[in-house]
């Protein structure tokens, strides 16, 4: 009789949750190990259920498991339901299971925080959403609702400020729950979150997958830390379940054939079938297209020949574009690699094909910049030594910590460095080439990058360090980033860097703003690498460069 009431439960809690692995069915449905694997393997030999691997940097290697057609009509008959019904009413169908697998690694992440709130507050109910502001929302035993608000890397800002929007004029939770792809993030999401209607609680996404519920890593927009337990008790009593329209049409789902051959499983078994490793390398290419083997291996932390490998088989799944251009072999993503990315992090797909995409407008015609249909994708081709240079320093900077033992915790490229800030009564930005931030021990190092090729007279170099004047005159950049941030600017020839520093020089005496700025060239940079003793400031010191640690 425990058995079956052990399987009948499980039955449930994969048509409410598919695609749990068996530890988190442990945690969410509070039966034993034992008896959850027990009735996991009975549900296997007796069709109920099927599995599919799944891995990803920042959840380990699972089995995870979903209802097959048998499992969902033996569901129905114990609930007296039909299988229409049920189909409607859970998320089982075959259209609701090409979105959960589309979204399979936000998914499991955000399994993953389920499991942890389920060990703190037990029982919980779980709903997963298509098209709401939030990813899903977890019910607490007393009936308090929790949202959680996934970012990913593929979102950009504004997208992802309108769904807070969205969150925050409908029914409200009792609390948000942000998971965020990194701090510059967490904090932009912090101060939208101020002043909002309803509190919220800001963890990093890798965080969030390995902590627990005593792990003080969840903020608030004021930048305190809590723990779990604690945001959960600060979630309100009076707060909406969010509910959306049921689908139009439902049907059936049909057995995953995972056995077949791989270059033509469909899109959205991808995230199943690919490893962490190329997962990390579609991640860095939509970061950094039209990058050269050499240096993806560099970010990659790869030899020459895993990275073979792993080129191979994502060209093989019709994932990545391999080309030379203007004499030098280069990498982007497909199209269909940009559809897997937009899905997973709830962007747009037309619109990142229609930035990104580096198919050929032209496909009898040679690949030059006039021939990409992508307008980003484009623009980095028709300036492609600039591309490179960037693509150069990020490598370098990562080869070289490895080596020093230094951690890059963030490493993003223009799309994601650009910062928005106020100054008198308008909207200013800087955009960059690059941003990071470095680790060694306790202390970080952000900083921004400008590979600098045209600003060779006076006036453009002053325009040039404007917009950082500007923004170092205010508090933002403490604010965006936790540290004040370090400018690194790097220019073809000696001679260009020593003009900048004396146009630097005397535009931080007229306007009385200082800034952290340090200067080098490409020759010196190119040799001794971007954490050698490479970088000059305005004020003529050549000190250990910006980036100092006793």
């Amino acid at each position: 009789m425990r058995s079956a009431n052990c399987e009948a439960d499980l039955l449930r809690l994969l048509a409410s949750m598919p695609f749990l692995d068996r530890l988190e069915m442990v945690a969410v449905s509070g039966w034993s190990r034992g008896a959850v694997y027990e009735a996991v393997e009975r549900m296997e030999t007796a069709g109920l259920a099927a599995s599919i691997p799944h891995a990803t940097d920042l959840v380990p290697p699972a089995r995870r498991f979903h209802l097959t057609a048998a499992g969902i009509g033996r569901l129905a008959r114990d609930d007296g339901v039909n299988v229409d019904g049920l189909l409607r009413s859970r998320p089982v169908s075959a259209e609701w299971r090409r979105i959960m697998l589309e979204r399979l690694d936000a998914v499991a992440v955000i399994y993953r925080l389920a499991s942890s709130i389920s060990n703190a507050a037990h029982p919980i109910r779980f709903r997963g959403y298509r098209a709401m502001p939030m990813d899903a929302a977890i019910s607490l035993p007393d009936g308090r609702v929790i949202a959680v608000v996934r970012q990913g890397l593929a979102s950009d800002r504004t997208a992802f400020a309108k769904r807070l929007w969205r969150l925050w004029e409908g029914p409200l939770p009792g609390a948000v729950l942000m998971l965020m792809p990194d701090e510059a993030r967490l904090r932009h999401a912090g101060r939208l979150a101020r002043g909002a209607p309803v509190i919220s609680f800001l963890a990093l996404e890798r965080d969030a997958a390995a902590g627990g519920a005593s792990a003080p890593l969840w903020r608030l927009p004021s930048g305190a830390a809590v723990d779990l337990r604690t945001a959960l008790s600060h979630t309100r009593q009076r707060s909406a379940w969010p509910t959306e329209g049921r689908p139009a049409r439902v049907s059936l789902p049909e057995d995953l054939m995972l056995d077949g051959p791989e270059s033509g499983a469909p899109a959205c078994l991808l995230p199943a079938l690919l490893k962490p490793a190329e997962k990390r390398a579609i991640d860095l290419l939509a970061d950094w297209p039209w990058i050269s083997p050499a240096h993806l291996g560099d970010l990659l932390k790869v030899e020459r020949s895993r990275l073979s490998q792993i080129l191979q088989r994502t060209t093989g799944l019709g994932l990545t574009v391999d080309a030379v251009v203007a004499g030098r072999r280069r990498l982007a993503l497909a199209d269909r690699a940009l559809a897997i990315l937009a899905r997973r992090d709830r962007a747009a797909v037309g619109v990142t094909r229609q930035r990104w995409s580096a198919a050929p407008l032209d496909p009898d015609a040679p690949l030059t910049w006039r021939n990409v249909s992508g307008a980003r994708s484009r623009q980095l081709l028709r300036n492609i030594e600039h591309t490179e240079a960037v693509h150069g320093f990020a490598a370098t900077l990562a080869r070289h910590a490895r080596a020093l033992r230094w951690e890059i915790v963030q490493l993003d490229p223009p799309r994601r460095a650009s910062r928005f800030f106020r100054y008198g009564d308008r909207l200013h930005s800087v955009r960059p080439d690059a941003f990071g931030t470095l680790r060694k021990g306790g202390a970080t190092w952000p900083f921004f990058l400008e590979w600098e090729r045209r600003a060779v007279r006076p006036v453009t170099m002053a325009a040039r360090i404007a917009p950082y004047l500007r923004y170092f005159s205010t508090r933002q950049p403490a604010d965006d980033h936790g540290a004040q941030p370090t400018v690194l600017i790097v220019f073809d020839s000696d001679l260009a860097a020593g003009h900048f520093l004396r146009v630097a020089r005397q535009e931080m005496t007229r306007t009385g703003v200082g800034m952290p700025l340090w200067v080098s060239h490409k020759t010196v940079l190119n040799k001794m690498g971007p954490l050698g003793p490479v970088w000059r400031t305005p004020s003529g010191a050549e000190q250990a460069g910006p980036f100092r640690y006793p």
